[in-house]
């Protein structure tokens, strides 16, 4: 028996799912950036090789990549909140279980454990949206996706500090188990909405595969997948970037906190006026044209405004929470928007890795940074192309049912 997911009918209801989607958004990036800041620490820690430390520092991808994919089938068979509860259950026990262990096979798989809970989630947020507030769409978007902002620059920051107050690396990692766990509070309540309901009567499950034979399907995962290689490249070498630029490690990483911070006020302000607005066209165009001037920059004239460079590629980042707009706004129902969440983050994030590796790649082969900034410019126009082709109202279930038609 399938479980069907039903909005929260009373005001304190309502205001429980979205301090239940804050409280989630902010979970949703330390698992996997917690690492970056004390990775020294914990390969000295543990004994880390490079080999172990590479597949560390890859796993946030294949787990957003493989896990991702698999969350609409699971939501569709237990409920978006269980999912979501689970979900948070098991970043705790992944979190606060690598920050004790001392063998590395042990710290790696209970750090897929909370990447993957996390990756599931990750997927299903956009559909707790447009179950919930299928009206506010643009709103609610705004509000998760400045939280995952402020989660995603407060793992960069916060991590060091607490490490070096406290025990070392492994209270920098372990400090996260504890948001996980008050995440965890307001979805214990919402779990009673989750109904189970007979298989005859059960909403039909949009799979990945019938994502698959739509346009809209391949256009979103282009767009997804390019931004987000843009920015696990920008979030990867920016401060060595910077740091080969003649900049010392302390303002690499202020310069770093600057695109990240400057990504927080328009993780609000995209996602409301993309809500309001029929064809999104005019903010993929804004959005993608900072790319190059923040690039060219760094690249030709680094020492210039290099704050002003920082504060102008983090606005491009904020083409992620235009993409998760979209998510909701391009399909008419809950089901619809966690399969094409989940083709889109799945295909996007394989297509993500391929950032990191090609600027390290480009950056050795032609020693130095010129190059793989030209690539990342060059980037921007498919970027821009799949952008526009998704700015002007399409649903996912309309082209599944012209399929459907044409097949018959």
């Amino acid at each position: 028996m399938n479980r069907i997911d039903q909005p929260a009918p009373s005001r304190f209801g309502q205001a429980l799912v979205v301090a239940g989607i804050v409280l989630l958004a902010l979970n949703l990036r330390p698992a996997a950036v917690s690492v970056g800041p004390v990775l020294d620490e914990i390969r000295s820690g543990l004994g880390m090789s490079a080999i172990e430390a590479g597949i560390l520092t890859s796993l946030p991808v294949v787990a957003f990549a493989v896990f991702g994919a698999l969350a609409p089938r699971i939501s569709g068979r237990f409920g978006l909140h269980r999912l979501v509860t689970v979900s948070l259950l098991m970043v705790v026990v992944g979190l606060l279980g690598r920050s004790r262990v001392d063998a590395v096979p042990a710290f790696l798989g209970l750090s897929l454990l909370a990447l993957a809970a996390m990756a599931t989630a990750n997927v299903v947020l956009p559909s707790l949206v447009k179950l919930h507030f299928p009206d506010r769409i643009g709103r609610l978007t705004a509000v998760y996706s400045t939280a995952l902002a402020v989660g995603l620059t407060s793992a960069s920051v916060v991590t060091v500090p607490v490490s070096n107050a406290q025990d070392g690396w492994r209270s920098g990692l372990a400090v996260w188990a504890l948001l996980a766990l008050v995440a965890l509070v307001p979805w214990v309540f919402l779990l009673r909405h989750d109904r189970p309901v007979p298989s005859s009567t059960s909403p039909k499950r949009i799979s990945l595969a019938d994502v698959a034979r739509t346009r809209l399907g391949w256009l979103m995962a282009a767009f997804f997948g390019l931004q987000s290689l843009q920015a696990y490249a920008i979030f990867g070498w920016f401060a060595v970037i910077n740091r080969d630029a003649g900049f010392s490690s302390t303002q690499a990483g202020v310069l770093l906190g600057v695109v990240t911070g400057t990504s927080i006020p328009f993780s609000f302000i995209i996602p409301s006026l993309a809500g309001r607005l029929r064809n999104t066209s005019g903010l993929v165009w804004g959005l993608g044209l900072c790319y190059p001037i923040g690039y060219l920059g760094v690249a030709f004239a680094p020492s210039a405004a290099p704050y002003v460079w920082a504060a102008v590629i983090g606005a491009g980042t904020a083409t992620f929470p235009l993409v998760l707009t979209l998510l909701g706004l391009r399909t008419r129902t809950a089901e619809g928007t966690a399969s094409l969440s989940a083709f889109t983050q799945s295909i996007g994030y394989l297509m993500a890795a391929i950032g990191p590796f090609g600027m390290g790649l480009l950056r050795d082969l032609s020693g130095g940074w010129v190059v793989p900034l030209l690539a990342l410019t060059a980037l921007v126009v498919p970027l821009v192309m799949a952008g526009l082709a998704v700015s002007t109202p399409c649903f996912l279930e309309d082209q599944l049912e012209s399929h459907r038609v044409r097949a018959s």
